[in-house]
């Protein structure tokens, strides 16, 4: 069964429906591109492509029919003609309006769906992965494990976050990555308060935390994982707030499974934090949905009050930051099952001094 076959058993707002953002194009098609559009109906798909892609397009597009685009908007009337459509859904959640309208002005005779219909039908797809996108989520961990193992040689006294951050890109593209999953963070000392924080040119110190939050792309697909470490010796009340975010951290993966309401979830983590005194410190979600896109459905935040669906990968991350002294995160990501979940992420998580 392909995706389009699987989108119509979800969706079932319009006669067809026209996908144009870069990623569900890519989702749907196996190809990646910064142009054209899919209008999938329930027995055919077409990509409408242009010149700089065609070539591609008919080489490893599979699931839809490649069309050259070079009269985009008569020729999409010409498909909805030729499949009898009245309806056509939009992805609201990507259109614009500038988008928006151009469509409304050349299909007057076509009704134009733009509730969330179609959006949330592709999200809740997406959020179950199947075997080849595990397959290259896995892969995209391989490459930022690989990188992070060695980046530990290379961070010591003086040298500065960005230059690690660097190092650590350079290492990810060297085993691999299609490209960074989002701008690595690399923080010491008390820039670790800052959950966020970007890369600057402060150097290393003895005795500080270093946190690294990272993750590679493989073939589309993201990994994210964060490590906290010291350089150094740590001090007493380092260790405590470490332990205390590694305990809720691994409470949350033990509670980690298909059917647990997302703020449930957080809230496992979450209790371990306040029960220790540092509730206040925890100012995020406990995770978040990883796919396609860095951040993707389904949550595990105190908001998120749906059960979580069996083959998403979810991350686990608690943190405790400590505004001026600093800020501890340890995040894994795992593959949510019937009975539990899988850890993607091999990685130590036991307090390391570099």
């Amino acid at each position: 069964m392909s995706r389009f076959d699987k989108l119509f058993e979800e969706f079932e707002g319009a006669d067809c429906a026209l996908i144009t953002s870069d990623i569900n194009r890519r989702y749907f098609t196996g190809m990646k591109s910064s142009a054209g559009v899919v209008l999938a109906f329930p027995d055919k798909a077409y990509l409408l492509i242009d010149f700089r892609y065609i070539e591609k397009a008919r080489a490893t597009v599979k699931d839809a029919e490649v069309i050259e685009a070079k009269k985009l908007y008569p020729q999409i009337m010409d498909l909805l003609t030729k499949h009898g459509a009245k309806s056509m859904a939009i992805e609201s959640e990507t259109m614009t309006v500038k988008e928006l309208n151009a469509y409304e002005h050349f299909y007057t005779t076509i009704e134009i769906i733009h509730n969330d219909s179609l959006s949330n039908a592709i999200s809740n797809l997406r959020m179950v992965k199947d075997e080849s996108e595990i397959e290259c989520i896995k892969k995209a961990q391989e490459i930022a494990e690989k990188a992070l193992e060695d980046v530990k040689k290379f961070i010591k006294v003086g040298v500065t976050e960005r230059e690690i951050a660097l190092e650590l890109n350079r290492l990810m593209f060297a085993y691999g990555a299609e490209d960074l999953s989002f701008d690595t963070i690399v923080l010491s000392g008390a820039n670790t308060s800052m959950p966020h924080g970007v890369p600057s040119d402060k150097k290393v110190e003895n005795g500080e935390f270093v946190l690294i939050d990272f993750g590679a792309v493989y073939n589309g697909y993201h990994s994210d994982m964060t490590r906290t470490f010291c350089v150094g010796e740590p001090s007493d009340e380092m260790r405590k707030v470490y332990d205390i975010v590694l305990n809720a951290q691994l409470a949350g993966i033990e509670a980690a499974k298909a059917g647990v309401l997302g703020c449930d979830l957080d809230k496992v983590s979450r209790d371990v934090i306040e029960q220790a005194g540092y509730g206040s410190c925890f100012g995020h979600s406990l995770g978040h949905g990883v796919g396609m896109e860095i951040h993707e459905k389904p949550n595990a935040s105190p908001n998120y009050k749906a059960p979580l669906s069996c083959g998403a990968v979810v991350t686990i991350e608690p943190g405790i930051y400590i505004e001026g002294k600093f800020g501890v995160r340890i995040e894994d990501f795992v593959i949510l099952t019937e009975n539990g979940c899988k850890n993607l992420t091999k990685s130590a998580k036991n307090l390391i001094s570099l």
